[in-house]
Order: structure tokens, then sequence, then C-alpha cells
């Protein structure tokens, strides 16, 4: 049996097969360390595998459903048989769903609940306790820009990632001085296959924002975390939309949002069935110019 003395430090990255999560574990490889990828995928966790060996880490996979209930105690049971503890926790799992909150399926909508801000959270307040007894570690967590601003036709998304901030910050601020750092990064769009599954892609918002490559994003985030920043949002123009987002007023905001993320091919969100441009669209079209007058 291994003594608690014997085990090593590991830096486990959730959501590691993949995305900025792998360029996470690839850049972290570097520093010839252990790295545990954590996900669903099995090609991509071997890909990803071979990867963190060619940078010079010592890498471990566990395919794992992270929306398990016993998903932390099936990972804390897979580090103690490796001789491992939780070092540096890596939160990079998450996925997200565009369209009218009315019409997109319920459990999809619940499932970025289940992922992004469930799941996060229970591995977070699983393995801070131990960082904390060692007064070493910490927890980088990976939210976005998006969660500067209500997000309307991604609004669970972008609720999501506004969580994942703000739990970020403030655990950041009462583990001050415990030697246990908690890091947020808030990049703008990824060119990942995030784009491509969630239908980001088709909106003007994330065509207009230039996208950076995940092994940038992966080198600023572990670069601040490991200076123990508390939140670091890559990219200028990433950081020029949050300002605008904390600047504007709501009501001045909120409609720009929509428009930028909306459709004209989407469903109606007033459950018509029919498209919106040619449905509600139309309405707010008519309304804005008016009543037509007809000449006697």
């Amino acid at each position: 049996m291994i003594s608690h003395r014997e085990f090593r430090p590991a830096v486990v990255v959730i959501g590691g097969s993949g995305g900025i999560g792998r360029a996470i574990a690839s850049v972290a490889a570097r520093e010839r360390g252990a790295i545990v990828l954590v996900a669903r995928s099995p090609e991509g966790l071997a890909a990803a595998a071979a990867e963190v060996r060619e940078g010079g880490g010592e890498a471990f996979t566990l395919e794992l459903d992270l929306v398990a209930g016993d998903a932390p105690t099936r990972l804390e049971d897979f580090l103690s048989a490796h001789g491992l503890i939780c070092d540096v926790l890596v939160n990079s799992a998450g996925y997200g769903l565009r369209g009218a909150a009315t019409a997109l399926p319920i459990d999809g909508q619940l499932g970025i609940i289940d992922l992004n801000i469930h799941s996060l959270t229970e591995l977070t307040l699983h393995f801070l306790p131990g960082m904390v007894a060692r007064r070493r570690g910490g927890v980088l967590n990976l939210s976005s820009v998006a969660g500067f601003v209500p997000g309307p036709y991604m609004a669970l998304y972008f609720a999501s990632k506004g969580f994942v901030r703000f739990f970020s910050e403030a655990l950041h601020q009462e583990l001050r001085r415990t030697g246990v750092t908690v890091t947020c990064v808030a990049p703008g769009p990824v060119s990942t296959e995030f784009l491509e599954r969630s239908g980001a892609y088709q909106t003007v918002l994330f065509n207009i924002l230039p996208k950076l490559d995940p092994e940038a994003v992966a080198e600023r985030a572990w670069r601040g975390f490991k200076s123990g920043r508390r939140l670091i949002v890559p990219g200028i123009s990433a950081k020029l939309a949050a300002l605008v987002a904390t600047l504007l007023p709501s009501a001045a905001i909120l409609p720009l949002i929509g428009r930028l993320q909306r459709g004209g091919n989407d469903p109606c969100p007033c459950g018509s069935g029919r498209k919106f441009k040619k449905c509600c669209g139309t309405r707010q079209i008519q309304l804005r110019r008016g009543p037509r007058r007809t000449i006697p």
C-alpha cells in the first residue's frame, strides 16, 4: 500500500481529449510531471496522451462520464491507484447550444448546467481542501468572454460561463495566502470543435471576433496560473469585448447581443414553428415602421 508521503503531484485535465484542455496538457507536460487526462473519448485521450509524452510529461488517461454522480470518487480512486494526488485541477470540459431557449431541447440545455456548472463545481470543491491542507497547487477554470454578458440565443451557455467566472474569482480571493491559486481564463472564440458543435459558428457575434489558436490560449492560461493571476482574458479583441460588456447598460447591450446571435432561419421563439424572419421578425419590422397608411 502506498503511503501518503509517496504520492506524486499530478496535473489533472478535465476535458483533456481535445480543444483548450488538450493544449494546456501539452504546455504543462514541459515541466515533465504527471498529467492525468480525463474525458469520454478514448481516441482523443490516446492522441492527447501521445502529445504529452512527446512534450516530456508522463501521461495517464481515464475515460469518465463527468456528469455521473460518482465521477469525483472514481477520479480520486484512479489517482490513488497510480500513486498520484491532484496538485492542479484544470476544468476545461463544457459545451453550448445556440438557438432560442423555447426551441432547443430541454435535456440538452439542462446538460449545460450539469457539465459546465455542476461538474466543474463538484470537482473543484472535492479537490480544493486537499490542496489547502498541503498549501500548494490550485485550480484553472475555463470560462469565456461570453461570461461577461447575458447571451440571448445561447442563454444557458453564457450564463454558465458567467457562473464559472464569478465562482473562480470568489475562490481566488478566499484562498489568498493559503498557497493555493484559483485562476479563471476567459478567451474569445477559439478555433476548436466547439464552434461547430454548438452552432456558434453561424452567429455574427462569434464571426466578427478574431479566432484564437488553442495553443496560444493554453500558453497564456498556464503562464497566468503559475504566476497566481485571478483572471486572464487572452487577446486584444476579447479584452475590448469584455470592457464594452461591463460598461454598457443591459438595456443597450441585450438587444445588440440578441441581433448578433440570432439567425433569420432559426425557429421563432414564439413557438409558431415558422422561421423567425417570416414570423416575429416580420412583425418587429412592421412595428418599427409603424402602421401602413392608405391614401383615400
